[in-house]
């Protein structure tokens, strides 16, 4: 008889495998083990709820058809659930459910009550969905628009998105797994790991893809608590192809999540499932968390995103204006990339208040309005001095041309303005003479201390220069 049940089961799985892509075959049917056949009832062992569930809902009809090939037009299944009731000291019981039948009975075998609400339609793990909802479907949870082709690629960020594309391209087969992207807050991180998901979903639509923040995590996992069901949340991840938790510096001092977390990690990274993850900081500077989880973050590939580049912010907004059908000066757009530099999700803002306004007002965009609502959106934004931002500054003291400070010529005024600028630049910023020369119309660190004396030598000897030195100097701290 033990022949009999393990022959059916595999004759079965012949069938199904001609029948389902190959990946759904390995996840859903190859952990499943038969138990016994009695009376023309064949019974399966499944390793959850959540699987018996989504076993009910795509897959019945072949498994129906299979069974009754197989034991004849009465043959029967039914699934063997172990359900582990809880964390400490009780000990795992089963539950019988019949095919397409929510009445579920306790194997006699144990002594365990069985709460016949738990579990049921009514009650689905998924925590993605609303409860009370019978369809069991992960959605993404993906951005459309945070796609590659919106993406602008500079020097900042090269690396991350080179890597992003390859784990796309080829997901969890890469050395790059997991992959972790870590920045400041509004440099891209979020749009590049929306964007490797977008595309993995392009190249592979069979796998399931899923974005998660980690604040979202951490209370669904609760909630798993609170209903008893933390092994099907775990499960639940455990199923899934690509994993993109964002933002996972908020687990840290959370150590009962970190351990359910560094449980499906190692799930999926040992069945080379692809996650991605993203953090404010590299591993290597994050606190409150536990070795173990570090040391596997540090498995893969860890790739920063770094401020852009004036080209790159210039480029990035050049892109939105483009994709939202927008036009306006080219002088404005470089006043924006000049105005705000550490952060790309600011700047986007600014352009959208900028154009908010202008059609509010009925005003067209010009370089007037634009320094207009500049001054009082930079005054209401924290924001890190940089050598672009000191350029904006004293050119506007002046009224000079942005582009004009990079120029070669030898007008007075320009002299001058691009001296304060290399001063201002060495007085505010931990740039280097040669980083800043590079920045000031390409020269060399000698022109830049040159500089700096002839600036110094000024304040000391003259009343007028020195005034107007302080007042941009105010400027720029304020």
């Amino acid at each position: 008889m033990i022949k009999k049940y393990v022959e059916v089961w595999e004759n079965c799985l012949s069938v199904i495998k001609d029948n389902v892509h190959s990946q759904s075959f390995k996840t859903w049917f190859e952990p499943i083990t038969p138990i016994k056949l009695e009376n023309n009832v064949l019974t399966i062992q499944v390793p959850s709820q959540f699987f018996y569930e989504w076993l009910e809902e795509h897959f019945i009809n072949l498994l129906k058809k299979t069974i009754k090939k197989e034991l004849g037009s009465d043959g029967r299944l039914e699934y063997s659930i172990i359900v582990d009731s809880s964390y400490e000291t009780n000990s795992p019981y089963s539950v019988l459910y019949p095919t397409s039948n929510v009445r579920a009975t306790r194997n006699p075998m144990m002594s365990m009550p069985l709460d016949l609400n738990r579990g049921t339609t009514k009650d689905i793990p998924n925590p993605f969905i609303i409860p009370g909802l019978k369809k069991i479907k992960v959605e993404s949870q993906l951005v459309e628009s945070y796609s590659f082709d919106n993406f602008v690629e500079g020097e900042c960020n090269r690396l991350a998105r080179s890597a992003g594309y390859a784990v796309a391209e080829n997901p969890g087969k890469t050395s790059f797994n997991p992959l972790l992207l870590y920045s400041a807050t509004g440099l891209g991180k979020t749009h590049l790991a929306h964007a490797i998901g977008l595309q993995v979903k392009n190249n592979f639509p069979d796998k399931t893809v899923l974005y998660v923040q980690t604040e979202q995590f951490i209370n669904q996992y609760i909630e798993s608590v609170r209903n008893n069901n933390q092994n099907d949340f775990v499960h639940f991840y455990q199923m899934i192809d690509v994993l993109i938790i964002d933002d996972v510096q908020f687990l840290a001092g959370k150590e009962k999540t970190q351990d359910t977390f560094f449980h499906i990690f190692n799930h999926l990274h040992q069945n080379s499932k692809q996650l991605i993850i993203t953090s404010d900081k590299p591993p290597v500077e994050l606190k409150g968390m536990e070795p173990r989880l570090l040391s596997r973050f540090k498995w893969g590939l860890s790739a920063d995103l770094q401020m852009p580049d004036l080209e790159t912010r210039i480029a990035i907004l050049k892109r939105k204006l483009y994709k939202d059908g927008i036009e306006i000066p080219q002088e404005v757009v470089e006043y924006l990339a000049y105005s705000i530099t550490t952060n790309v999700r600011e700047m986007e803002g600014a352009l959208i208040s900028l154009i908010a306004q202008s059609s509010l007002n009925k005003k067209s965009i010009t370089i007037e309005l634009a320094r207009q609502m500049i001054d009082k959106f930079v005054k209401n934004t924290t924001h890190e001095i940089s050598i672009d931002f000191i350029q904006k500054i004293v050119c506007d003291y002046f009224g000079l041309p942005i582009d004009q400070i990079n120029t070669k010529t030898r007008r007075r005024e320009i002299v001058q303005a691009r001296q304060l600028a290399m001063y201002f630049s060495k007085k505010h910023t931990k740039s280097s003479l040669a980083t800043i020369g590079l920045h000031c119309g390409n020269k060399d660190h000698a022109t830049v201390l040159h500089a700096c004396k002839t600036v110094t030598n000024l304040i000391e000897t003259d009343k007028n220069f020195r005034n107007f030195v302080n007042e941009i100097n105010k400027k720029i701290q304020h």
